[in-house]
């Protein structure tokens, strides 16, 4: 299966099933999307009208480059067949081991966000705070059920953890002897919207935290719009100060600001350009998911001007990036060369088989989205899996899951998508969230073509250089 599309004056050809990207001229473009379904002499007419004021199309030219595509279909770079269709519901009956937890150490927050999913950090129940017992059974329990896997991952998450910080503190602790005693090693990550970030937390942070998500929506206007406090204050100056020291001081360690756009900031890239010129270099922008009648939700008239602002966003990081001031953004980030592997490219995140949240009792859940919706309760921690059908169920959650991703491209970049997306648009984890699918296709065009004007800009510089 191949995928053509021009953006931003590169011509590319993306050969699904290989993961081969070819960045072309035209007249290749032409030829490579005809080749496969027309006959020779079809596409050689065609091609020889089009450019027929071109002196160097000629049946010759056109001979040698049907040759050229002959040899990358032979090595498998173009029109590869798919190889792992029959294979992928072999999952369902794979052992799985859990890798990863987050931990929701506090249903309760100090911000009053209304396009919250987690209902204000409560998940739809009471407010609570994780005792540390809960939370050492949880790393125990990570710890028993992890196998011969070493690295395994915890996720500090809420609501808001940081009104939880002593236990936070006291859990890494607990994580770091269990690995002197386990031969295990752990990834802790912490996510905060930075209202209580202070020296203590900073240091603490920079020291055992392997990633820090700092929350913010970009523009004061639009962050303090969509981010209160209980008070309806808005926090932007509040967290923005501290979230410029943390960051200071982190180094090269891991962190990501990380926003939420909807339908009222439908022009993102500035809020994107403006935590970039705050100083910020590893930058997420999330698209609201929420019930269609949500003032927030994105509409489909909005769809148009959000795939315009991705390209937009494209073509700016490029420009800084040549400039000496380039930043990441997390959706663009695509590894042509080394991964990830296929079984994570089928399989996907692992929600509900390998990786699961733990709620402040203890209860466990396929991930943070599905807290509180008790259908999707697994067990718990000192139990272990009790509802293995709805472990089964996410097995099955893999690319080929969904008749409707057969002939989607870009399936083994998504793997299927998201569970919980599918689930809060269709009522099911097997449904398609459709909206999600052409604001995640648009975003790998974006990011393939980052990476082949990348890969051209370095081809210029070593022949300069030679």
């Amino acid at each position: 299966m191949l995928h053509c599309y021009k953006l931003n004056g590169y011509n590319i050809i993306i050969d699904a099933y290989s993961g081969s990207v070819h960045a072309v001229d035209e007249v290749a473009f032409d030829v490579i999307s005809m080749y496969e379904n027309h006959d020779k002499e079809e596409v050689k007419r065609f091609v020889l009208d089009k450019y027929s004021d071109r002196e160097d199309v000629t049946p010759e030219e056109l001979d040698e480059m049907f040759e050229d595509i002959e040899q990358l279909r032979h090595y498998g770079k173009l029109y590869t067949d798919d190889i792992y269709a029959d294979r992928a519901f072999d999952f369902k009956n794979r052992n799985t081991v859990i890798k990863a937890l987050c931990l929701h150490v506090a249903h309760t927050c100090n911000l009053n966000c209304e396009y919250c999913f987690a209902s204000q950090g409560k998940y739809h129940g009471d407010r609570a705070i994780m005792p540390l017992e809960v939370g050492k059974r949880a790393l125990d329990f990570l710890v028993e059920n992890s196998g011969t896997r070493k690295n395994l991952e915890v996720d500090f998450f809420g609501g808001e953890p940081l009104m939880n910080w002593e236990v936070v503190k006291d859990i890494v602790r607990y994580g770091r002897e269990l690995e002197k005693t386990h031969n295990k090693h752990f990834r802790f990550t912490l996510t905060t919207n930075g209202v209580l970030l202070d020296d203590d937390v900073t240091e603490f942070a920079n020291k055992e935290m392997h990633n820090v998500v700092l929350s913010l929506d970009g523009r004061k206007e639009i962050h303090d719009n969509q981010r209160k406090t209980v008070n309806g204050k808005g926090s932007y100056d509040t967290i923005v100060p501290k979230f410029k020291r943390f960051v200071e001081k982190r180094g090269s360690r891991g962190y990501y600001m990380r926003g939420t756009y909807t339908h009222n900031n439908t022009d993102f890239t500035n809020d994107i350009f403006h935590m970039a010129d705050l100083g910020f270099t590893e930058l997420s922008m999330e698209p609201v998911v929420c019930k269609p009648d949500d003032p927030y939700a994105l509409t489909e008239a909005d769809l148009p001007v959000l795939f315009e602002q991705y390209e937009l966003l494209a073509k700016e990081m490029i420009k800084r990036d040549r400039e000496g001031r380039g930043f990441t953004f997390y959706h663009y980030m695509v590894d042509l060369k080394a991964g990830p592997c296929i079984y994570k490219r089928i399989a996907g995140c692992g929600s509900g088989t390998e990786y699961m949240a733990v709620t402040p009792w203890g209860e466990l859940f396929p991930c943070h989205q599905f807290v509180g919706d008790e259908k999707y309760s697994l067990g718990n921690i000192w139990d272990g899996i009790t509802n293995e059908e709805v472990r089964n169920e996410f097995k099955m959650c893999n690319a080929y899951a969904r008749p409707e991703c057969r002939d989607c491209w870009a399936k083994l970049y998504c793997s299927g998508g998201c569970a919980a997306n599918s689930y809060h648009a269709t009522g099911s984890i097997a449904g398609v969230y459709e909206y999600g699918c052409k604001l995640f296709r648009k975003r790998i065009e974006c990011a393939i073509m980052m990476q082949a004007e990348k890969f051209q800009r370095e081809k210029q510089e070593e022949s300069l250089s030679e």
